[in-house]
């Protein structure tokens, strides 16, 4: 068994070395072995100085994830009695910082009195993102040592820093860049401060520098960050306790800290976040597909179908991690227009400084484009991202049968269609799958990939594993209309347009929508994304969804028929000047005027309540995700919590549609939608509960606990 910790004598310094690879979790067996290493260093009159430093590529990624679960999570020693330990050693300690020093990592080296660090070191306190903050000193020793603004900036982002920018703030103390031995420099740099004399500095005999900065930094502060932060408990939280850094010495300060620590950890934001935290690290399991006995095939060359704006989007991401990749296009101007909006892209990153000239000019020359099928039949995988119409993408998968080599993964990018049927036009369906990017597919993070009835286990590993590579989550879905992302918000659409249809304005469910953590409402993201595509890509859907009530979309229709497709066109379901909007009273009209087309009964927008409008668009999400659970189309209720969450925009603090569901109780659900199936003119049809949730109810079971 691998030892927790090395401990090594270099002369008169003491070297205590994090040896859990691979990221020096700060579990129980590390915590416990640190500690015992810096008391026999102390213990040591030989020695009078001591570097914290690792035996791996990174520093320390924090705490043990393992643990969260466990007791073994706060047994002593904890975090912070062993931080506190090293502050309080009465020998000089030198944190010798090599790559990430994330969270619990960053806060042992805030509690050494000095830091080096290799220019590709980063420190950053992630807490946030995880609902809690920083809990083992790291909101009252940042703001001592490295200034209020970077504390706030640091705690309540998240984000981590480059060293450089550390050095600069003075958190670091020496950025070695020589390329010798990096330990061997620590050890220099410990022996150097010895034979200088520099004094151990101890946060505990540090105040923080309020000279410099406005008395309203705090409140100012708050309004910077509140329209991100807005749902969200931890960061409030995570101002106060640099608030109390700044009024209480630090013993006080660090009893703060905890007690804001413990408010943030039994809360439903918390659970929602680390519900999602866990949920990615899971989403590439797939029950029956071994990785280490499963070979997957080598993806070397890629190349994809389409060059508009998902196409340039999808071959970004190959040409982003070295892969070189080719579009095709038969257009040949609309294929050198998408050729150069990839570049334009990449120019508008290099001007904002995330990119270097010669990072665009090796991506670039990663890409290439062809007229020609004959120029992709090397190809490891290819993407068709073409219009959403079956009769075209049957027609490219044949082509492609034809002309790819014997083992190229074939994948459709399609957000809705029958990837079972796309495949039946090949000779080889066992390599063809749904590779379903979000817009724009350069930046979102999702992936669902589509596992269709015969897609062998080792082409479906291969993608899963690959959209890690190229920085996506992926989520396995089974085949349906839609998958699991756009089949379990059609409802949403149906009910928030069906609302307009009964009298609800579409401002009012637009900020039901947003107070609930949405980042637009409904009514203002059909604008957006424009009601002719909305309409025209509805087309296809006719058999498997809401179109069959043709009442739903009413309003829709009538929109499109007099050209008003939202923002792009000035009038949609709202007057647009610019980015600014306004409700427009023929929007009413014309509902009105189509309620009494399909006879539905009309109210006032009084009364219609928030809460009515809320689980009427919300709760069918969830009813729908059961379905999609029982029917096995998603391996795992967190799995539709990922999609929804990183694809649709559901409110990360409320963790998905099934983790919302649960922690609101299911049977809240059921009854809302029991009420609605009873009162509606449609209910039984679109309100039915799913029998999954009904049957949870019944056990007292939670999706989380619900296994096929």
């Amino acid at each position: 068994m691998t030892n927790a910790t090395l401990y090594q004598i270099h002369g008169r310094t003491a070297v205590i070395i994090l040896n859990q690879p691979p990221v020096n979790s700060l579990g129980l067996a590390l915590r416990t072995h640190l500690l015992a290493d810096l008391k026999r260093a102390e213990a040591d009159e030989s020695v009078d100085a001591i570097v914290l430093a690792s035996s791996g590529k990174l520093f320390c990624g924090g705490a043990d994830i393992s643990e969260f679960s466990s007791d073994d999570a706060l047994a002593e020693p904890n975090l912070p009695q062993v931080c506190d330990a090293l502050e309080a050693s009465p020998k000089l300690v030198v944190a010798a910082v090599n790559g990430l020093a994330l969270g619990g990592g960053c806060e042992l080296t805030l509690a050494c009195d000095y830091r080096i660090a290799l220019p590709a070191a980063k420190l950053g306190l992630p807490e946030v993102n995880l609902g809690i903050l920083p809990g083992a000193g790291g909101t009252q020793r940042l703001p001592r040592i490295g200034g209020v603004q970077l504390a706030l900036e640091m705690i309540t982002s998240g984000r981590p820093l480059g060293a450089a920018a550390m050095l600069d703030a003075g958190v670091i103390d020496n950025l070695y860049q020589d390329g010798g031995n990096f330990i061997q420099a620590a050890v220099d740099f410990a022996q150097e401060l010895v034979a200088q004399h520099k004094p151990k500095r101890s946060c505990f005999e540090m105040s923080v520098d309020t000279s410099n900065i406005s008395s309203e930094i705090f409140n100012e502060f708050r309004a910077a960050i509140a329209r991100r932060s807005r749902g969200y408990y931890a960061p409030e939280r995570c101002i106060q306790a640099v608030e109390a850094a700044c009024e209480l010495p630090l013993a006080e300060g660090l009893k703060r800290e905890h007690q804001l620590f413990m408010e943030c950890l039994d809360t439903p934001q918390a659970r929602a976040q680390q519900h999602l935290f866990f949920a990615e690290r899971g989403v590439a399991k797939i029950p029956g597909i071994n990785p280490k006995t499963t070979a997957t095939r080598e993806i070397r060359k890629v190349a994809v179908i389409g060059s508009g704006t998902m196409g340039g989007g999808i071959a970004m991401n190959f040409i982003n991690v070295g892969i070189p990749t080719q579009i095709l296009d038969l257009n040949g101007e609309a294929l050198e227009r998408g050729l150069g909006v990839i570049r334009k892209n990449y120019e508008y990153t290099l001007k904002k400084g995330k990119l270097s000239q010669a990072q665009l000019d090796e991506r670039m020359a990663l890409l290439s484009g062809t007229t020609d099928y004959a120029d992709i039949a090397d190809v490891d995988l290819v993407i068709e991202a073409v219009f959403e119409k079956m009769e075209i993408k049957k027609q490219v998968f044949k082509t492609l049968d034809a002309t790819c080599k014997p083992g190229a993964i074939l994948a459709t990018n399609t957000s809705t269609l029958d990837v079972d049927e796309i495949a039946a036009e090949t000779s080889r369906p066992q390599d063809v799958l749904g590779l379903h990017f979000f817009s724009p597919a350069n930046v979102m993070r999702l992936l669902e990939i589509v596992r269709a009835n015969k897609t062998a286990p080792d082409a479906l590993l291969t993608t899963v594993q690959l959209a890690q590579r190229i920085k996506k989550v992926p989520v396995v879905s089974g085949v349906c209309w839609g998958f699991i992302g756009n089949r379990a918000t059609d409802s949403y659409l149906r009910e928030s347009m069906s609302l307009i249809l009964e009298g609800a304005s579409p401002a009012q469910i637009d900020k039901v929508h947003t107070e609930f953590g949405m980042p637009m409402g409904l009514p203002s993201m059909v604008d957006l994304a424009g009601i002719d595509v909305g309409i025209l890509t509805r087309e296809d859907r006719k058999a498997f969804t809401t179109d069959l009530d043709p009442s739903h979309f009413a309003i829709l229709h009538k929109l499109y028929a007099k050209q008003r497709y939202g923002q792009k066109t000035g009038r949609g379901l709202y007057i647009y000047e610019g980015r600014d909007k306004q409700e427009d009273p023929e929007v009413l009209e014309l509902a009105a005027e189509a309620a009494k087309e399909f006879g539905v009964t009309r109210r006032s927008p009084e009364q219609i309540s928030d809460q009515e409008i809320l689980e009427r668009t919300i709760y069918p999400i969830i009813n729908e995700g059961a379905r999609i659970l029982e029917e096995g189309i998603a391996l795992r209720a967190s799995d539709i919590d990922i999609v929804l969450a990183y694809g649709f925009g559901f409110p990360i603090f409320r963790g998905g549609p099934m983790q919302y569901a649960d922690e609101i109780g299911l049977e809240r659900v059921l009854t809302a939608l029991n009420k609605y199936r009873d009162t509606l003119d449609k209910g039984e049809l679109w309100f039915k509960p799913a029998p999954l949730l009904e049957r949870l109810v019944k056990e007292g079971k939670t999706f989380a606990q619900y296994q096929a």
